[in-house]
């Protein structure tokens, strides 16, 4: 018979901007004169919602706001969002590293977390020796350990270094060995943030079965933050999705995964030119996106099978004219890669000069019904070799069904079922580069 593992009620977490700290003198003993006369903190009116996109006007903000929900034992919860969402300082108060500004939250059973790399070891103790250190600290008795000893080492990958200090390994020996002893130590309930990440593939593909096997065979809870749709999708049996510090939505795996991408769609005209998490040298950056359909509509949703255009304004801080090559990429909500317009592939380059609008072409929609995330990114030179601008998820786009081959049925194919003419790139009405390809 299944239990609540873990439940949370109006759970918050306040900060102050700019210093580490609670605040000034004032602010404390403000603070305590309110609480004496059992009135609630003043300061709490005043914090702003955490959105990275706006200046603050404000000293304080709210990094996770009245969150609720409660996780059943054996569940595998994922809990995704943008970055800044606030996922994990939720993984934080939930694993007591730091507590809670209001609310409160009931874990039931022991917790093992594994939030960042190297979380809870000692880097002059060697692997070994931290194996120990951190069972002990989730209260496993020492033959308990040693039961369990090999089973880590050789889960971890590090036995030729299992007797070499800590601090000599890698950050993905770290995080190997850190996994193997949380997940190996039967704690009733493992938190792992998205440090999985720095693990190689073959070691992510393991430890995605390690959590598998610790929910569905053992009974025990997990909570896993990744930024990884696919993973969520495939590992978890519900998603929370977190929006600027507060509970956006909550539902199977892949509805929140679909609830996900749905955060923040783009307008037919986004300003990406305020855009900070960007890449690149930037001597020439894009500022703004249209789509527009085959009637040179802006638009949102674009028809499967139709011909539509993407429109990206370049601004160029120098003013010699630059060949550069461009590119615009596809990608589904799990974050697969689904096709590249790409003028790299043909050895064409195109020329930039001040404000430019370059005209990604496509003649058909080759995708099915679903919403769509879409790259841009430009460069000098071939490939990698000097990227001056890369904006992942720049817009999203999304796709309705409808007959591709007018064969009366109305469900879109998938993409290894035809050919694709892609139109790649216009520049100033001079210029077309086009291919026949298969998707």
């Amino acid at each position: 018979m299944s239990y609540i593992s873990i439940k949370v009620e109006d759970l918050s977490k306040q900060y102050r901007l700019g210093v580490v700290g609670t605040g000034t003198l004032s602010h404390d003993l403000n603070r305590w004169w309110y609480k004496m006369r059992g009135k609630q903190d003043p300061y709490l009116k005043l914090t702003e919602v955490n959105a990275h996109s706006t200046k603050a006007s404000g000293n304080y903000v709210w990094a996770l706001k009245d969150i609720n929900f409660e996780v059943e034992q054996g569940e595998v919860l994922g809990i995704i969002g943008s970055n800044g969402a606030g996922k994990s300082t939720l993984l934080k108060i939930l694993s007591q590293v730091t507590a809670p500004t209001t609310g409160v939250f009931k874990a039931r059973g022991r917790i093992a977390s594994l939030l960042e790399v190297g979380t809870g070891f000692h880097h002059e103790l060697t692997g070994k020796e931290n194996i120990f250190l951190n069972g002990a600290i989730l209260g496993m008795t020492k033959s308990e350990i040693r039961s369990k000893l090999d089973e880590i080492i050789s889960f971890s990958g590090v036995e030729r270094y299992i007797d070499t200090p800590v601090k000599r390994y890698s950050s993905g020996m770290k995080v190997r060995l850190a996994f193997a002893v949380a997940a190996h130590l039967e704690p009733e309930i493992l938190i792992v943030d998205e440090v999985l990440a720095v693990g190689d593939a073959a070691f992510q593909k393991r430890a995605i079965g390690k959590m598998q096997e610790v929910s569905h065979n053992s009974g025990r809870t997990v909570l896993f933050v990744s930024h990884n749709m696919g993973a969520v999708s495939r590992l978890c049996s519900r998603g929370l999705v977190l929006k600027e510090g507060s509970h956006f939505f909550d539902g199977t795996a892949d509805e929140a995964v679909q609830a996900y991408g749905q955060v923040n769609i783009s307008s037919t005209e986004p300003d990406i030119s305020q855009r900070k998490d960007r890449q690149g040298m930037g001597d020439f950056r894009f500022t703004s996106v249209r789509i527009e359909n085959e009637a040179h509509q802006p638009v949102e949703e674009i028809r499967t099978g139709s011909r539509f255009f993407v429109h990206a304004k370049i601004k160029a801080e120098s003013i010699s004219p630059k060949k550069v090559y461009a590119a615009v990429c596809f990608r589904d909500a799990l974050d697969n890669r689904l096709f590249t317009l790409s003028s790299s592939l043909f050895g064409k380059r195109v020329s930039l000069e001040g404000e430019t609008i370059l005209t990604f072409e496509v003649p058909r929609m080759p995708l099915s019904e679903g919403l769509y995330l879409c790259d841009l990114y430009i460069a000098e030179g071939r490939g990698d070799t000097l990227v001056q601008d890369y904006v992942r998820s720049a817009f999203k786009i999304k796709v309705y069904g409808n007959d591709y081959f007018n064969s009366g049925d109305p469900q879109p194919v998938g993409l290894d079922r035809f050919y694709v003419d892609f139109g790649l790139v216009k520049n100033h009405d001079k210029e077309i580069i086009g291919t026949k390809t298969k998707a």
